[in-house]
Formats: C-alpha cells, structure tokens, sequence
C-alpha cells in the first residue's frame, strides 16, 4: 500500500539521517544529488512505485524544469505539504535544480497500466483527452502534455503512467484553489472548466494506457485549432 505522510517523513529521515551525521569531509558519503535523492526515493519509488491507485506519484523521468517548478511551489506553499515543505525550507536553488536534474534522468520501467474503463465513460474520457472541447474553452489534454501524453520539455509533465486517484485528486485541487500554479494559472482554469464528471472520466482513462517506450518528453507541442492557453509556468 501506498505510505502515508507521516510513514513518509519517517522513511525520508532514516535515509538522510546517516549521511547528516557522517562529517562533511567524510568521503564514504558523498554530497551529490544521487545521494541527497535518496530522501525523496524514500516515497517517490523510482520502481515498483507502490499502486497506481495510490496517491504518491512517479517523479523519474519528468522534465527537470518542471520538477523544480513542482519542488519550488512546495516550498512556497503554492502546493501544500507539510513533509515536502520541510524537506525543502532550507534547500538552496541549485540544490533542487540537482534533484530535479537527477530525476529526469531516471528512467526505470514502468508498471502495468490500470484496467481500462468501459462503454461510455471510456469514449467520453477519450474524447477530452484527444479533442477538448472549444465551447467550454477546454483544450485538448495532448495540446499541453504532448501527443504520446509523455510531456513537452523542458514544463509540462507526462500523464501517462499515473494513479488514476491522484489525476483525479490534483484536477480536483485546482478546481478549489488548494493547488496554484504561476499565475496565469492555466490548469486551474482548464479544471474549473471541466464537469464534475468529466474529472473522473479523463483520470481512468489516462491512468489504463500503456506508457510508450521510452517514456521521453517531446520537444514541442502538436499543432492545434485554436490558439494555446496563457501559462505562467510556460513563462518561467
């Protein structure tokens, strides 16, 4: 089972606790990235993350300016964890630019996808994945995170190969304000746009597809009919 935020912080102190007490000039424990990241695979598996029903995400293979947008607003309190924004209170710049550096450079395979959901709902999710829907101002999912839905280098993040739960708890947490991108806030729009029943619909759908190999971010986004969204986390 997934672990919880307070198994979470335990797991993550047991795994830096060693290399705090060792000395810094100590060379059995090296100040590197690969080193200090063994805080954050404490709950961020690089394999065998715990289910894809669980809420804790897969963060290797993302794209490194999207991870150290992600460790930032943690550490800012534009997303909101307690464990996390501990971990990163007094982390420098260049620090989190090293893990997220790391992270995108990890590329274990990924488990199994989810059973795929059936009749309607499954065209339905489908169908706001691939075509959006313009009246509502709603783009398409692959317009932002890519045709392959693997990301677009070097801001948005892959959708494949994730939890359906956490999908469905993140759109939710920009639906209430309780997630908050870099103004302008695109995903909070595009979520605010979306019926209730179309959150769920797109999060199963997306948590049963395969995850293509490799699992890299694309370039630039794919063409679309009409203009893209204003994003601030684009802008950075």
């Amino acid at each position: 089972m997934p672990l919880r935020p307070l198994s979470c912080l335990m797991a993550l102190l047991a795994a830096t606790l060693p290399a705090i007490a060792q000395p810094a000039r100590d060379a059995r424990v090296p100040d590197t990235a690969a080193q200090r990241a063994l805080a954050c695979t404490a709950c961020h598996r690089l394999t065998d993350v715990p289910t894809r029903e669980g809420y804790i995400p897969r963060i290797a293979g993302k794209p490194a300016g999207y991870l150290h947008e992600q460790l930032q607003a943690f550490r800012d309190g534009r997303r909101r964890n307690d464990a996390m924004a501990r971990l990163l209170e007094n982390q420098s710049e260049a620090s989190m630019r090293a893990l997220a550096a790391h992270f995108a450079d990890q590329h274990a395979p990924y488990p199994p996808p989810a059973a795929a959901p059936a009749g309607a709902a499954a065209q339905r999710g489908a169908a706001w994945v691939r075509q959006g829907d313009a009246a509502r101002g709603v783009p398409a999912c692959v317009r932002c995170h890519g045709e392959a839905l693997t990301g677009i280098a070097p801001m948005v993040p892959g959708l494949v190969g994730l939890p359906a739960g956490y999908l469905t708890a993140q759109l939710g947490a920009w639906r209430s304000g309780v997630r908050q991108g870099r103004a302008p806030d695109c995903m909070a729009q595009i979520a605010r746009r979306l019926p209730a029943d179309a959150v769920s619909e797109i999060a199963q759908w997306l948590a049963a597809q395969p995850v293509p190999v490799p699992a890299t971010p694309a370039a630039s986004a794919p063409p679309a009919p009409w203009p893209p969204m204003d994003c601030g986390i684009l802008a950075k």
